[in-house]
């Protein structure tokens, strides 16, 4: 479990969380536990029920009479919720991005570092891959891909060398992908570069922002007043979103104010200033570097 993903900001996100050892917690991203794990330590009567699509990340599962572990995306936090009779939840942890577990291992075909297939699929039962998006997308579709979700200024041209040689024969590999590539991959930016667009790949093929937005309209419905959400960003489009429904209660524009100038909006932020891992972290976890931590609680 510890190899699996080291949790990232864990002292100051479950500090976050004001654990009841009787309440009830939601740990949206299990992965390698480790988040989990520590919540299960606080916890006396207490249930926490956390969320997984990747079968890896179940094989984790510790034993503990105070844990519910489901196999699915938290896009359906509410339905499994219901499912399990639980209507009102007392905290909310999500750790987003992806485990180094996925990262380090070759066939999932997260890493340009390795010449595995292009997969990129978190649930590996579902049907789009990296490599269907690749050779099935439009042009214009990969275009919007690598300028919205890897935030590329040459997300056009990106997008056109795929279409010509996919013309000439299927995308199947990294290395294929790379070769294409490689006419738009100056030597000092490569590796940037590569991890823009690896980044915009695996956001398409996991409907990243979609799941995100849903899970994050759940929280005020099922958080308790006083109840607490908890979330970890990695890169600015997640960020962006957990920060304005935390200040807006929406994910763009602002909250209209009533006759008084006063918003009625569901959290009140907890930290004002974002919180980042410290050196020492840093120095620990090289992937705990982009590491952004926002808490708030339900009003």
């Amino acid at each position: 479990m510890d190899n699996y993903h080291v949790p990232v900001l864990l002292e100051q996100s479950i500090g976050g969380l004001s654990i009841n050892p009787n309440g009830i917690y939601v740990d949206c991203t299990f992965g390698g536990g480790g988040h989990s794990k520590a919540i299960l330590n606080k916890l006396d009567k207490g249930k926490l029920i956390a969320f997984d699509q990747d079968t890896d990340a179940i094989a984790n599962k510790p034993k503990s009479k105070n844990l519910i572990l489901v196999q699915g995306n938290f896009r359906f936090m509410r339905n499994y919720l219901r499912y399990n009779n639980i209507n009102k939840v007392d905290g909310i942890l999500a750790d987003l991005g992806v485990s180094s577990h996925h990262f380090d291992t070759e066939e999932r075909g997260f890493s340009f570092r390795f010449s595995a297939g292009l997969d990129m699929r978190m649930n590996q039962s579902a049907e789009l891959t990296a490599q269907k998006v690749l050779n099935e997308y439009k042009t214009e579709e990969l275009k919007s891909i690598f300028k919205n979700y890897g935030e590329l200024k040459n997300a056009g041209r990106i997008a056109g060398f795929i279409d010509k040689y996919r013309k000439q024969q299927k995308i199947e590999t990294i290395d294929q992908f790379k070769e294409l590539l490689e006419p738009i991959l100056p030597p000092h930016a490569q590796s940037k570069i590569l991890a823009k667009v690896f980044q915009a790949l695996r956001i398409e093929v996991n409907q990243e922002m979609e799941s995100l937005k849903e899970m994050l309209l759940q929280t005020e419905k099922v958080l308790k007043q006083g109840g607490r959400l908890v979330i970890i960003t990695y890169h600015s489009l997640e960020d962006r979103l957990a920060k304005n429904y935390i200040k807006n209660g929406m994910f763009e524009g602002m909250p209209e104010k009533d006759l008084y100038g006063n918003v009625d909006v569901p959290f009140k932020q907890v930290n004002r200033k974002v919180i980042v891992p410290d050196n020492a972290e840093i120095e620990r976890n090289s992937r705990a570097r982009s590491a952004k931590l926002r808490i708030a609680e339900r009003l």
